[in-house]
């Protein structure tokens, strides 16, 4: 082929592929869909975790796919979520599954279980240990695709009134908990509340509980209850890490092209290392902040941590026993924890162990 007929057929070439770039680009459909949140605005981390998912999806899609987030109330109360996406009210939600646990106990495995997996052990399960197999399954029935899109790590105890020397000290004690945990604090003698974030303050200001517990120092510092509770528990066994979920309803997720289903599962893994890693770097500075305005840091008892553990596997044992679809999942989740825990125990404990029992080494 000559020079000329060469450029020629190449410049057909490369005019074929500029055209073809656009009309691919314009095969994807513009999208304007809402994401209600059960997070207040004030709580940056988590709601700003919502923000930054949709400001992701945006950007990945040159702007064809909005979505618009609404704070908790603002659509539906925060503790509504999983209704309003199940029934199509709104196409996505961005909320913890063990709000929902009066629905069926097994949607607690999709955020955190008392003295459960941590924040590297709920990444391996999820996507490497059969997690996701699992809870697809349990999410089927409810009409939801549900994916992680935000974690705390593991939480603190919460802000206490009273201390908590002795099992004593639990019995009628009113706890804003949420999930599975109160479930626990219940068989220790306690009454669980589940709350809002958003309405926890004015029910630990006015007496009507005398505990409540949400997330870590950030967080809690923002909603103030260091100023009508002074003592502040670790560690918040119940919630050793906290998957934060994307509900999306299944009709609308079937419906999206394939590229707008990979951009949300990018867009949602990205939104899930931003919130954990904001929540390590705030936690710290919010900490030392609070011990200075006069909060007491305070470790549950060996009796207490003892005597929640072991109520917490017999009611696993019961819900085996009566609950299909939890049996389903705790089963897997239960092998693969034992499995996990065998690992970390060698390697991970040892050498965490071994730095924190280390400060760094005088400057000369």
């Amino acid at each position: 082929m000559n020079r000329r007929k060469f450029l020629k057929a190449g410049g057909v070439g490369l005019a074929a592929t500029t055209i073809a770039a656009p009309a691919i680009a314009q095969q994807s459909p513009t999208l304007n869909w809402r994401m209600t949140a059960s997070w207040p605005k004030s709580l940056d981390t988590i709601f700003g975790g919502a923000e930054y998912f949709a400001k992701r999806v945006a950007e990945m899609t040159d702007n064809k796919f909005q979505i618009r987030v609404f704070a908790a109330g603002e659509l539906v109360p925060g503790l509504q979520v999983a209704d309003a996406v199940q029934n199509g009210t709104v196409e996505m939600g961005h909320t913890a599954s063990y709000y929902y646990v009066g629905k069926d106990p097994t949607f607690a495995f999709d955020c955190t279980v008392p003295f459960g997996l941590n924040y590297r052990h709920m990444n391996a399960w999820y996507w490497h240990g059969g997690g996701r197999e699992v809870l697809d399954k349990f999410f089927e029935s409810y009409n939801l695709i549900s994916m992680p899109a935000a974690n705390t790590g593991a939480q603190m105890g919460g802000w206490f009134r009273k201390e908590i020397k002795t099992l004593a000290d639990v019995k009628g004690l009113k706890f804003r908990i949420a999930g599975l945990g109160g479930t626990v604090w219940s068989k220790l003698g306690a009454v669980p509340q589940q709350l809002a974030g958003g309405d926890i303050y004015p029910a630990l200001e006015k007496g009507t509980i005398d505990a409540a517990e949400w997330v870590g120092p950030y967080d809690d510092e923002k909603l103030g209850f260091y100023k009508v509770a002074k003592n502040y528990y670790y560690p918040g066994w119940w919630e050793g890490q906290a998957n934060l979920a994307l509900y999306i309803n299944r009709q609308q997720w079937n419906k999206l092209p394939k590229l707008y289903q990979q951009v949300i599962e990018a867009a949602a893994a990205e939104a899930n290392n931003w919130t954990l890693a904001k929540y390590d770097v705030d936690n710290v500075p919010a900490l030392k902040r609070l011990i200075g305005n006069g909060v007491k840091l305070r470790a549950f008892s060996r009796p207490v941590l003892e005597a929640a553990y072991n109520a917490a596997f017999a009611l696993y044992a019961d819900y085996a026993v009566s609950n299909p679809k939890w049996k389903a999942v705790y089963e897997q989740w239960k092998q693969f924890r034992e499995n996990e825990l065998e690992w970390f125990r060698v390697e991970e404990w040892n050498f965490d162990n071994f730095i924190y029992s280390h400060r760094l080494p005088a400057k000369s």
